[in-house]
């Protein structure tokens, strides 16, 4: 009986800190659970009009199929293709 607790135990576990990781890549794109590169503290971008913005980076997201890329810099949300940011880790 104690051992099919135990595995009970081990099973739910096991299921919330997966479903936890899942949560947290997809919603910290600058913050992974478990990563040790993709840390951007900075971005660059440009806009279409021609201005540049640049500064410190809140979060980011990559899309896996695509080649556009979100960024969030104080508190403003720019969704653009890869080729008008630059993403920095100072």
């Amino acid at each position: 009986m104690k051992k099919k607790i135990i595995i009970a135990v081990a099973i739910i576990l096991v299921v919330l800190i997966a479903a936890l990781a899942i949560y947290w890549e997809t919603t910290h794109g600058n913050r992974r659970l478990v990563d040790t590169k993709n840390r951007f503290t900075r971005a660059i971008i440009q806009l279409p009009n021609g201005e540049v913005v640049d500064g410190k980076v809140s979060s980011w997201l990559d899309y896996t199929d695509s080649d556009t890329v979100m960024v969030t810099i104080a508190g403003k949300t720019y969704l653009t293709h890869y080729s008008n940011v630059c993403l920095i880790d100072e």
